[in-house]
């Protein structure tokens, strides 16, 4: 690893993918077959996501003004690493490596922060352009992020991992609905719900009711919409990295069909694919793209 970053800590690398491998198994899965290079700047690029992530959602006895402070921190730091190239920082510093070599723009990094500081100011959403918002800033950035590292020729690719960000955060919203309310949020749009009949107590309630079952439907044929208009951007990627994100694709998407198979109910608790399941995925996607050829 030392030859492949220069300077870095390797000890903070190592860390970056235990970060990786706890919190994103399916993701995990996907990087495993990367170059090297390759996949540890995933999991250094992964490891900053998650752990301003956590700041805000990780069960903690904090005030808001105590995590926003932390949250100021890692701002200035990210602003310091990119500036001067260099952090002490466990999960900055494998991050700022990353960005160096793979030219990751700092807004990308800054939109995160401001992605993660919206859930401590907001609780629900007018509308789809809102949550919108939300989506891109917590989900499409780790997507334009990755795109550098993944190796692309065609600009247009960042417009389609927008499109595969705002996919899998939807998919992430359908499933944890559960979790969500428990955490005082909804994450559907305001107006959306009253089109559908549906109102904030059923959701806090857990009546799964055919308003409520429809509007799942609905919201899981938008995020499938998402995930069949960012397919073609996933071709423009290096092919030694296509078969990694036509796997995640897969397999996240997946969570859509396992919530279909029942009844799109999210109560009873997430659905998930089995690991069985996503190996045969990834397999499949790695003999597709780089034994076979079809992109």
């Amino acid at each position: 690893m030392k030859s492949l970053f220069h300077g870095a800590d390797e000890l903070n690398f190592r860390y970056a993918r235990s970060i990786t491998k706890y919190y994103a198994k399916s993701f995990y899965l996907c990087t495993l077959l990367l170059s090297k290079q390759k996949r540890w700047a995933t999991y250094a690029v992964y490891g900053l996501c998650r752990y301003v992530d956590n700041i805000v959602d990780s069960p903690r006895i904090r005030s808001r003004e105590e995590v926003l402070a932390e949250i100021r921190h890692v701002e200035s730091e990210l602003r310091i690493a990119y500036r001067e190239g260099e952090s002490q920082h466990p999960v900055i510093q494998p991050f700022s490596v990353a960005a160096q070599k793979y030219k990751i723009p700092m807004e990308y990094a800054l939109d995160l922060l401001k992605g993660v500081l919206m859930d401590t100011e907001k609780n629900r959403y007018q509308t789809f352009d809102e949550l919108y918002v939300f989506c891109y800033r917590v989900a499409s950035v780790v997507g334009l992020m990755m795109t550098p590292v993944l190796g692309y020729s065609n600009p247009t690719a960042l417009v389609y991992a927008e499109k595969l960000g705002i996919a899998m955060q939807l998919t992430n919203i359908l499933r944890d609905v559960l979790e969500d309310k428990n955490a005082g949020r909804i994450y559907f749009p305001q107006d959306e719900m009253k089109r559908f009949g549906v109102t904030d107590a059923d959701i806090l309630a857990e009546r799964a009711t055919p308003q409520f079952l429809e509007m799942m439907k609905f919201n899981i044929d938008r995020a499938r919409k998402y995930y069949h208009e960012a397919e073609p951007g996933i071709a423009m990627l290096d092919r030694e990295s296509q078969f990694a994100i036509y796997s995640a694709s897969a397999i996240y998407s997946g969570i859509l069909d396992k919530l279909e198979a029942r009844g799109c109910n999210p109560f009873p608790g997430r659905v998930f694919v089995p690991k069985g399941k996503k190996i045969r995925i990834l397999l499949g996607e790695l003999l597709r793209t780089r034994i076979l050829g079809k992109g």
